[in-house]
């Protein structure tokens, strides 16, 4: 086995240069690849720095989201340096090399594996299961709303007793930030969808790998630390947009990939209608709570009687802040 990193990086180089110092004494990887996505500030430049010989540093022509740049950085491994497996991970994870290890332990014993990844450990939301299984339409639609995940959690992810007391699963979909694939395995599914520019590629490398006869398997006795958002965030600034972006790559899912007809995209995009509003009202409260020091000090000892005491524009901060929390 011959296993290359490939980093992403957007517009993030000293998170990049963090990661690719941390890992570069790694000696399960031949070789660290860094796809600069066509930069818009003096990442390829201080990426530059890093290159030596056993850093690479490639720019992609044009920033086509994260499936494109990671394609390249895939087909750039496999034809350069005979890379039998990639790791792919955003700048923003944390990993020893034992995870690594044990990826490649897998590949190892199960010939019919094309992905491999380890527990998860978010920044925000602490220890989260990154493996779930294929949706269907209405499974994606309550995945993507922030109450509907949470009061339909069960319906649309596997059960606690799934991954309760083993050392991995078979799933169906891991999350994007880190995982190894085998090269074999996925240039024969064609890799990412470059039609998709960010989000929702999880589900298709999923579907592409399942179609073509590989499993994907869930570490559980490992695991990775992932600052949620980070690197998005340096992509696309503001929530709503994210949303929006989510939408429009969602709904090339539901037409290309499930095959949905006119009634199901009306349903669809009423739906996503709702999801903005609940955004907007959370970007909102949040903004109102970075402005007034005083609510971010507002306790709820007498919830109703402290509330009323604020001003205006006070308990409007809270309200928001309050939804937001609860979403």
């Amino acid at each position: 086995m011959k296993a290359v990193c490939v980093v992403l990086n957007y517009n993030d180089a000293e998170t990049t240069e963090r990661l690719v110092q941390r890992i570069r004494s790694y000696s399960c990887f031949s070789h660290i690849v860094i796809v600069d996505n066509a930069s818009t500030d003096n990442s390829w430049e201080r990426l530059l720095m890093l290159q030596d010989h056993k850093v690479c540093v490639i720019r992609a022509g044009e920033n086509g989201g994260y499936g494109a740049g990671n394609n390249l950085g895939v087909r750039y491994a496999v034809e350069k340096y005979d890379a039998s497996h990639v790791l792919l991970c955003n700048p923003d994870v944390r990993f020893s090399e034992d995870c690594v290890e044990r990826m490649m332990g897998i590949f190892r014993r199960h010939s019919d594996v094309g992905v491999a990844t380890v527990r998860m450990k978010d920044a925000v939301y602490g220890d989260i299961k990154n493996g779930w299984p294929l949706r269907c339409f209405s499974g994606e639609l309550l995945a993507m709303g922030p109450v509907s995940r949470r009061v339909f959690y069960s319906l649309i992810n596997y059960p606690d007793s799934y991954f309760n007391g083993k050392k991995g699963v078979y799933v169906d979909v891991v999350h994007g930030s880190m995982l190894m694939v085998d090269t074999k395995a996925f240039r024969k599914c064609k890799g990412y969808d470059e039609g998709i520019f960010l989000y929702q590629e999880e589900a298709v490398l999923g579907q592409r790998m399942k179609s073509a006869g590989y499993r994907t398997v869930l570490i559980l006795e490992q695991e990775y630390q992932h600052e949620h958002g980070a690197s998005i965030g340096r992509s696309v600034k503001s929530a709503v947009d994210r949303q929006r972006l989510r939408e429009d790559s969602v709904m090339f899912y539901f037409r290309k990939y499930l095959h949905i007809g006119r009634l199901r995209r009306w349903v669809a995009r009423v739906w996503f209608w709702g999801i903005q509003a609940e955004t907007v009202f959370g970007e909102a409260g949040s903004r109102l709570w970075t402005g007034f020091p005083s609510v971010r000090r507002f306790r709820i000892q007498n919830p109703v009687r402290s509330w009323l005491s604020l001003p205006l524009h006070k308990r409007l901060a809270t309200f928001f802040l309050t939804v937001q929390k609860f979403m």
